[in-house]
């Protein structure tokens, strides 16, 4: 079964992002009550998938770093990516 749900939102810059999301996911252990394993693998600069060994169960996750690029909320961002493009 999958789900998609937000780790966490930061602003910073793209470096600052990248340095916050590594430690995100260096310690992410959510579901997990002892670790015994934790297997890191890089998909991308911006997206890692993570192995994580408790007592009894294995749990699985995929992290994607994603920049906020369109909101109808905000005055410094464009309402949709089209009007990004032009």
């Amino acid at each position: 079964m999958s789900s998609v749900r937000t780790l966490a939102e930061f602003e910073g810059s793209a470096e600052e992002a990248l340095t916050e999301f590594a430690k995100r996911v260096n310690t992410y252990d959510r579901d997990v009550t002892k670790v015994k394993r934790r297997e890191v693998f890089r998909c991308s600069d911006r997206s890692y998938f993570v192995r994580v060994n408790g007592r009894l169960s294995v749990f699985e996750y995929f992290f994607q770093l994603a920049e906020l690029v369109a909101d109808t909320k905000s005055p410094d961002l464009p309402d949709t990516i089209s009007q990004q493009r032009r």
